[in-house]
């Protein structure tokens, strides 16, 4: 490619609206227009070109921000939806626009981060990085050893045909344990617990990669560290 020239779809990764893959999408809806023509999947911009998303003019590449935030139960990640109580864009007051990296369902709680780099977003939600997610789960029997190892070794979830791949679990008492998992299944844990006989009382995410919940009350957010994020991007 011509020196100075990016691809759109990083582009708009790269100017926070969202992922390189949902960008790709949105040009393919003719939702870009690049000086006045609606712009094509797989063009390019260069320096001087004017860039538009939704009536706003976009500068391209903005000082990455990452947050993390302590959702609470009964919050539903998702920037619009007509059908939710409580959205988490209704906890995030911050200058700048940031979008959610990996979700977390209506009744879990717990840490989800969100920044304004698609390229970030991209990297943590590719499955084939084995990026770490450590939850507490709270059921409603006990938690053998021999269940504890059937989870770890992977279940099979007959509602997404698919097997699970092995995990950490650790019990720290008769019905509460850790679990980590390297890939995001829709309520995978909640599916995997089912399997085994166990329904989910309470589950809170405390960790992604190499950020934890660490202080935040349910509701709070804090910025990470320039070290937070560059933990970030290792694979």
């Amino acid at each position: 490619m011509e020196s100075g020239k990016v691809r759109l779809n990083k582009f708009l990764a790269e100017s926070g609206v969202c992922s390189r893959r949902e960008a790709d999408r949105l040009i393919e809806a003719g939702k870009v227009i690049i000086n006045d023509h609606v712009a094509r999947v797989g063009e390019a911009v260069e320096p001087g070109d004017r860039v538009e998303y939704e009536g706003r003019v976009l500068k391209g590449m903005k000082k990455t921000v990452v947050l993390a935030f302590n959702k609470p139960k009964g919050v539903t990640t998702s920037e619009k939806d007509d059908h939710a109580d409580r959205l988490v864009s209704d906890y995030i007051d911050y200058p700048v626009r940031v979008t959610y990296a990996g979700r977390l369902d209506k009744d879990s709680e717990g840490l989800i981060l969100l920044t304004n780099d698609g390229n970030l977003i991209d990297h943590m939600m590719r499955g084939a990085n084995l990026h770490e997610k450590e939850y507490i789960v709270t059921v409603d029997k006990e938690i053998t050893e021999e269940l504890a190892e059937k989870l770890r070794k992977g279940i099979y979830l007959p509602e997404l045909k698919v097997k699970t791949r092995p995990c950490k679990v650790v019990i720290k008492d008769k019905v509460t344990m850790s679990v980590t998992l390297t890939q995001g299944l829709n309520r995978q844990i909640r599916r995997m617990c089912e399997q085994v006989g166990l329904k989910v009382k309470k589950l809170r995410r405390v960790r992604v990669m190499n950020v934890t919940l660490g202080g935040l009350k349910p509701g709070e957010y804090r910025e990470l560290t320039a070290d937070e994020i560059k933990g970030l991007w290792k694979k």
